[in-house]
């Protein structure tokens, strides 16, 4: 098991590799004219995505979360 204290990294890992697959995977469908090299450019593109997708979220979250407490009710 991994300690706790790392979860915020392996959410952000987690989450900017799912978040990567997917927006790559659909602009590499809408960009290519037929799907035969689909497969081997969406991975392509897709670990290129990651590469800087999981270095933003890492900065990202953290502030979004900050804005989310601004504009909701705490609970209590």
């Amino acid at each position: 098991m991994i300690p706790a204290r790392y979860g915020p990294v392996l959410f952000s890992f987690i989450l900017s590799g799912w978040m990567s697959l997917l927006v790559s995977g659909i602009s590499t469908f809408r960009t290519l004219p037929a799907p035969q090299e689909f497969l081997g450019l969406w991975t392509g593109a897709w670990l290129t995505g990651w590469l800087f997708a999981f270095p933003a979220v890492m900065v990202a979250a953290p502030l979004a979360r900050k804005i989310v407490a601004r504009f909701t009710a705490r609970a209590g």
